[in-house]
This record gives C-alpha cells, sequence and structure tokens, in this order.
C-alpha cells in the first residue's frame, strides 16, 4: 500500500486525469504542498481532533491534514470527478480519511462525526469554494457544530470583513454575526497566482476561535435579524434601518444611540439590540 510521500505531484495527476476546475462549483485549487502544510502549520497541534474539510477538489489541503497528527480528515465533495483521487489518499493513510460526496450546505457534520469519528474534538481547516465560503461560515457560526476553531480560505474581501472592526469600511453583518460567536484574525494572505487556476483577487485564511461567551442560540438567531435590517440599509439611522423591529424603542430598551448608523454599532451593541428582541 502506497504511502503519502509516494505519491505524484498534484499537477501530473490532474493532467494525467484532464481534470479542470469548474467555475460553476466556485474551485480554485491550492497544488503547492509547500503553501498547504503552512496553512495547516497555523492551525496547530490537532492531536485528538477530526478536521472537517470542505471542497478538497484534487486534494493538496486534504494531503497536508494527513500528514500532519490529526486523528482523522472527514473531506466532503460536491464534485465526484475527485473521488478517484481522494481515494487514493485514503488508502496511503489506511483508517484517517473519510470521503463524503455531497453538498457541505446541507450535510449534517455531527452526524458524520458520530459515524466515523466519535469521542473526537471538531476543527474545521478548508479552502472554501468561493460561491458557498460565506453560507458555510453563517452555518458553523451559527448551527450545532461548534468547531474548536476554524482556518478558513475565503476571497481576501471577505476575510477582511469577517475581521474588520466597527467603524471600519469593512465592518458589516458578517463581521458582527462571526465576532459575536468567535475571536476573529487573519492569519495569512495568499496571492492569486497561487492558486490553479488563478482567481481574480487575492485570498487570506482567516483564524476563528469560539469566545468562551458565546451566545446562546437564540440570541444568535435575534442577532441575524438585527443585522439583516441594519446593514440593509445602513446609511440610515437605526432609528429607521430598525423600525420594523421597534425603531427608536428598540434601541432605547438596549440602550444604543438610535441616532447611529449600523456601522457604528460594536458588536457589543448588537448583541444587546438582538437580546431585547429575542424571544
Amino acid at each position: 500500500m502506497s504511502r503519502l510521500a509516494d505519491l505524484p505531484p498534484l499537477r501530473d495527476v490532474l493532467a494525467a486525469e484532464g481534470l479542470l476546475a469548474r467555475k460553476s462549483f466556485g474551485q480554485h485549487f491550492l497544488l503547492d504542498l509547500n503553501v498547504t502544510r503552512k496553512i495547516v502549520r497555523q492551525a496547530g497541534p490537532l492531536a485528538d481532533t477530526v478536521v472537517i474539510e470542505v471542497g478538497p477538489g484534487p486534494g493538496g489541503l486534504t494531503r497536508a491534514l494527513l500528514e500532519s497528527d490529526a486523528a482523522h480528515v472527514i473531506a466532503i465533495e460536491k464534485d465526484p470527478r475527485f473521488l478517484p483521487l481522494l481515494q487514493d489518499l485514503a488508502a496511503a493513510a489506511p483508517g484517517r480519511l473519510t470521503l463524503v460526496v455531497a453538498d457541505a450546505l446541507t450535510v449534517d457534520e455531527l452526524q458524520l462525526i458520530a459515524a466515523h469519528a466519535p469521542g473526537l474534538a471538531p476543527r474545521v481547516i478548508s479552502n472554501l469554494p468561493y460561491n458557498v465560503g460565506t453560507p458555510l461560515l453563517i452555518k458553523w457560526l451559527t448551527g450545532p457544530l461548534h468547531p474548536h476553531a476554524m482556518h478558513l480560505m475565503f476571497q481576501k474581501e471577505v476575510a477582511l470583513r469577517i475581521a474588520a472592526p466597527a467603524g471600519s469600511d469593512a465592518y458589516g453583518r458578517l463581521s458582527v454575526i462571526s465576532q459575536a460567536v468567535a475571536e476573529t484574525r487573519i492569519a495569512m494572505s495568499l496571492p492569486a497566482r497561487a492558486f490553479t487556476p488563478p482567481p481574480k483577487v487575492d485570498s487570506a485564511v482567516v483564524e476563528l476561535v469560539p469566545r468562551t461567551d458565546r451566545p446562546p442560540a437564540a440570541r444568535l438567531a435575534a442577532l441575524e435579524i438585527v443585522t439583516a435590517h441594519a446593514f440593509g440599509q445602513r446609511r440610515k439611522m437605526l432609528r429607521s434601518s430598525l423600525k420594523a423591529l421597534g425603531g427608536a424603542g428598540l434601541c432605547d430598551a438596549a440602550g444604543v444611540d438610535a441616532d447611529a448608523r449600523a456601522e457604528t454599532i460594536p458588536v457589543a451593541g448588537f448583541l444587546a439590540l438582538a437580546k431585547a428582541i429575542e424571544t
């Protein structure tokens, strides 16, 4: 049985199979193992963890994850063309890689972990397909999975929005929801030329580590509603943008300035607004 080190370079494998990235799936491959190994190192020790990877494609990041001390990797890939390549990785790392052909937006990660890696702490490390990166992040932030940490590759513009402070141009709904649940930072940046095919923009890896004071599920649901209204009309004062939720009265109840605009309100202010409408 082959080992990981014996596997051929990914570029050779893709060329031999005639596989190209599909724009409809938002695919941009990381084939340089030096880069994928660096991403995995950024995530720190992975012993006793199960890593969820979405969109492995030909397996560049998957290979680096299997070279690490991760106890198990669950790779979720929507494009079945890559299953034979990923099966080669599974054969080279017996018992450590579970392949799932599914849409990551609808898959039940807790069920997968219970079936294939019970008792292991979940982490998420992925070069996310561009067209589903944001909804996947919201799913993991607000859903039942509760990863111990996430290291996720996004378009750099999206990464900056996730980590943006209040008052900055990039600050918005994604910033508030992300930072309400996790401590966020840009862990590393990558130029477009690092990918195959090169996208039109640069990318960045965001590290998200859960906050110890994570809001309860009902508060997060209310936060999604409040931020949708507030940033849906971000140039208006909160008394106007939140009118359907109570406007100035809601702001008074939450101790937030009704004459302020959404982009100036810190995460704590939005959590107070969410608490005020929580049912």
